[in-house]
Parts: structure tokens; C-alpha cells; sequence
């Protein structure tokens, strides 16, 4: 009696795989793959796994910027210190932390953002981004504004959340051109635009906000 052959259906992989596989791709071919079942032949996967994650190219990108975004919260409450930091101290940890992330990647991420030569189709890619960012943002001045007694000393949530995106676009734009040695100017930058934020909406601006002019002015002549 001849025994029946077994086949064992090769696991399908995990959403951070196809991510992987797709920056990888990226990488080394120097630009997007033309077709998903063209990319999935490639690595020997079945397409329908990948659409089990994506619906497409587009909705890949910007889940690998959100996934910047948790992967940086997370290893932020790692430290059990968190709890009792400020929301300036937070948001501090919470860039330095993200921005550790995207040097670890930077490759990749100068590729998506200069794909492109239209910016919108480049920036269309972090509107997860930004939702992530503008919700951490108002969870800071909720808690904040929580610890006010009075209502004229609290703070605007919506027009912080805001604030707190634009001023993460500045500091990415920033970031992808600076030169300096294991990017200290973008940690200082990181630092200077935090206080400045802060001390604008708690209504002590002047002395942080001609700081952190003259440290633009002085990075623009360089």
C-alpha cells in the first residue's frame, strides 16, 4: 500500500513581512513594484495574503508611517518613567523616539518622500501620520487642561493638535537635510521647537521664540 504524500500550505506571511518585503524592494530596484501580482510571484507568495493587510501600494505606504508612529509610542512607555513626565517631556521623548525610528529607515523614507516629483503625491502618504500625531497631541492637552482650575487658563486642543503636526512636518523636513554627525542638529531642533510650542501656549513665548529664530536663521545660511 503506497503512502499519500502530505503537503503542508506554506504560511502566509504577517503584515510586517509584506512591509519588509516591500521597502526592501524599493531599496533595491529604486522604485515601486509595477504590479502586486508581479510583486507576490516575486517573493513566492499568494496575493490574496496581501490584500488580507493592503488594498493596495498606496494604503502600504501609509501604513508603514503609521507603524513609525506605534512602533514610537511603544518603545516610549517601555520606560515606566513616562507616567510622571510632563506633556512637554513627553512630547520631547515621543520625537526624539520617532525620529530615532526614521534615521533606522532613512533610506527608505528619503526614497517615499522624493518619489515623486509632485509633493502632494509624496505627502499623501502620511495622512495616517497625522491623525496619529494630532490625536497624541490633544491627549497631552487634555490632560493638561484637566489640571486647570479655571477655564481661561486652558489651552485650545484643536489648535494645539494642529500646531503639533505642522511643527512634526517642519522638524521631518528638516531631518531629511541634515548633514551633521549622528543628526545632533535635528535632536536641537527637536528640542528648541518643543520648548517654543510649549512656551507659546503657555503664554511665555519671547525669549524661547527668538531662540529658536535665530537657530533656523542660522541652519538656513549653512
Amino acid at each position: 500500500m503506497t503512502a499519500k504524500k502530505t503537503t503542508t500550505k506554506k504560511k502566509a506571511p504577517t503584515k510586517e513581512q509584506f512591509v519588509s518585503m516591500y521597502m526592501d524592494y524599493v531599496l533595491e530596484h529604486e522604485m515601486e513594484p509595477k504590479t502586486i501580482y508581479k510583486f507576490c510571484k516575486e517573493h513566492k507568495v499568494e496575493e490574496q495574503d496581501f490584500y488580507q493587510f493592503f488594498g493596495s501600494f498606496t494604503s502600504l505606504r501609509k501604513e508603514i508611517w503609521n507603524m513609525f508612529f506605534e512602533n514610537s509610542i511603544t518603545l516610549m512607555h517601555k520606560s515606566p518613567e513616562v507616567e510622571t513626565y510632563s506633556s512637554r517631556e513627553k512630547m520631547l521623548t515621543l520625537f526624539y523616539t520617532f525620529f530615532e525610528n526614521l534615521t533606522a529607515n532613512r533610506s527608505y523614507v528619503l526614497f517615499t518622500l522624493e518619489q515623486h516629483n509632485n509633493q502632494l503625491k509624496n505627502m499623501d502618504q502620511l495622512k495616517g501620520l497625522r491623525k496619529h500625531m494630532r490625536a497624541f497631541a490633544k491627549e497631552l492637552i487634555e490632560d493638561d487642561n484637566d489640571e486647570k482650575q479655571f477655564r481661561v487658563l486652558q489651552r485650545s486642543e484643536t489648535i494645539y493638535a494642529e500646531a503639533a503636526w505642522v511643527q512634526l512636518l517642519f522638524l521631518i523636513n528638516f531631518w531629511r537635510n541634515d548633514n551633521s554627525a549622528n543628526f545632533e542638529k535635528t535632536d536641537m531642533a527637536i528640542e528648541k521647537s518643543v520648548n517654543t510650542i510649549f512656551d507659546v501656549f503657555d503664554n511665555t513665548p519671547l525669549e524661547r521664540v527668538i531662540d529658536f529664530g535665530k537657530f533656523l536663521y542660522k541652519e538656513a545660511r549653512h
